[in-house]
C-alpha cells in the first residue's frame, strides 16, 4: 500500500484496486455520494481548530480589503466554513493562510485543494507572499514590500522545454533568501523568468496531445493525416460528457467532474499558449494516450499480462504524481472525485483500455439511470 496516503484516502486507493467494480458500479459509486470526498471546511478547520475562525476570517478580509462590506465578507467566509462553496481565487486562499497564520506546507495544501495548483515561483505575487508567510510577516507587509519593486514586463510566454526546470530552479533560490534586501535583490535578478503560464505543464500537454493529433500507423497501414483539434476533442476527449454550461440538476460529483472539461476552443487558446494547462486536461491526456510518452521498452513490460494489477496501478500513480510534481500541480487525491476516476481507469485489465473504461463510466455517471449491475 502506499504509505503517503491518509486512513481515508488509503480506503478509496483500496475500494478502486480491489473493490473488483464494473464501471456501473463506479459509477453509482460516484453519483449516490459514496466515495468519501476531502471538503475545503473540513481540512480548514483540522488546521486551525480554535472556535473563532469565521471571526479571525471576517476580521482579517475586512481589514486587507477595506471596499468590502460586512455583510458580503461575512457570507463569504460562513460559506466556505459551512461548506457551501471552496476559494476558487488563489489570493483568497493566500489571506486565509496569512490571517490563520499557516505554515508555508499548509497553505500549498490548500492551494492545490482548491486550484489544482501549489505556490507557483515564477509568479511575482506569490513568491514575494511565500517568502513573508515563511518568515512569519503579515500581509499587509508582504503587500508594502511588493509596491516597492519594479513592474514585471508583459512578454511572450511561449518557451521551449529547454526552460522546463525553471520552476524548480526558482524555488530553489529564494527559500534560501533569508533578508528583505537580498529578498528585492533576487527578485529583480529573476523579472524576465517571472510568467503566469505553468511552462513545464506545456511540456506534457504537446507530448501527449502530439500523440493524438499525429497517430501512429499500424504496421499494416498507411500513415495517416493529422486530426484536427476538432477531430481530437471529439474522438478521444469527449467521453460522453455532456458539453454546454447549463449544470442546475447536476449532482455535486457531476458538477465536480465536468468542471474544467475540455473543449476545442479551450485546446486551441492552450495549444496556441493562450490558456494555462488544467491539470485535469494533463490527467484525461494520460489515460486517453495510456501514457504515450512512457518508455517504450518498460511500458510493454508493464503491460504484459504476468504483471499484477497493483504493480501496474502502482506504476501508473507513482508516473502520474511525478508528472503532477514536476508542473507544480496536486499529486492525485482518491478523495477527490475526478482523481478517483482517473484511478480507476488506470486500474483495467488487459482486455480493455483506459481511456474506454473511463467513457464507460462517464456515459453512465452523466446518461440516464442505469439499472444495478445483474439486474
Amino acid at each position: 500500500m502506499l504509505t503517503e496516503l491518509t486512513h481515508l484516502s488509503a480506503q478509496e486507493y483500496e475500494t478502486i484496486v480491489y473493490g473488483n467494480m464494473t464501471p456501473v458500479m463506479a459509477a453509482d459509486y460516484l453519483k449516490n455520494g459514496r466515495i468519501m470526498m476531502r471538503s475545503f471546511a473540513e481540512t480548514l478547520k483540522d488546521m486551525y481548530p480554535a472556535s473563532d475562525l469565521d471571526t479571525c476570517l471576517i476580521n482579517f478580509f475586512l481589514s486587507v480589503n477595506p471596499d468590502a462590506s460586512y455583510p458580503s465578507v461575512s457570507k463569504k467566509v460562513r460559506n466556505w466554513i459551512s461548506g457551501r462553496n471552496r476559494p476558487s481565487c488563489r489570493e483568497d486562499l493566500f489571506q486565509i493562510a496569512f490571517a490563520l497564520r499557516l505554515s508555508e506546507q499548509q497553505l500549498n495544501y490548500l492551494l492545490c485543494l482548491c486550484t489544482g495548483f501549489s505556490i507557483q515561483y515564477r509568479n511575482h505575487f506569490e513568491v514575494i507572499y511565500a517568502w513573508f508567510l515563511r518568515n512569519g510577516r503579515s500581509y499587509e507587509e508582504a503587500r508594502q514590500f511588493f509596491s516597492s519593486l519594479p513592474p514585471v514586463q508583459e512578454r511572450n510566454l511561449a518557451r521551449t522545454a529547454k526552460t522546463s526546470r525553471l520552476t524548480h530552479e526558482l524555488r530553489s533560490e529564494f527559500q534560501v533568501v533569508s533578508t528583505q534586501e537580498d529578498l528585492r535583490n533576487c527578485y529583480k535578478k529573476n523579472l524576465d523568468n517571472f510568467g503566469a503560464m505553468h511552462l513545464r505543464a506545456y511540456y506534457y500537454f504537446e507530448k501527449f496531445s502530439n500523440q493524438l493529433i499525429r497517430p501512429v500507423p499500424g504496421w499494416d497501414s498507411e500513415e495517416e493525416a493529422d486530426y484536427s483539434l476538432e477531430a481530437v476533442m471529439k474522438i478521444y476527449l469527449s467521453l460522453k460528457v455532456p458539453s454546454g454550461r447549463k449544470r442546475e440538476n447536476y449532482t455535486v460529483v457531476q458538477k465536480l467532474l465536468k468542471q474544467n472539461w475540455p473543449n476545442a476552443t479551450s485546446i486551441k487558446n492552450i495549444r496556441s499558449h493562450k490558456e494555462d494547462v488544467p491539470r485535469k486536461l494533463l490527467l484525461l491526456l494520460y489515460v486517453v494516450t495510456e501514457n504515450g510518452i512512457a518508455d517504450d521498452e518498460f511500458y510493454r513490460e508493464m503491460d504484459e499480462e504476468y504483471m499484477p494489477l497493483e504493480e501496474r496501478v502502482e506504476y501508473h500513480w507513482w508516473t502520474l504524481n511525478a508528472i503532477l510534481d514536476d508542473c507544480g500541480m496536486a499529486p492525485l487525491d482518491p478523495r477527490n472525485a475526478s482523481d478517483w476516476l482517473i484511478l480507476y481507469a488506470i486500474s483495467c485489465g488487459h482486455e480493455e483500455s483506459m481511456s474506454e473504461r473511463l467513457e464507460q463510466v462517464l456515459s453512465y455517471v452523466f446518461g440516464p439511470e442505469q439499472p444495478k449491475d445483474g439486474l
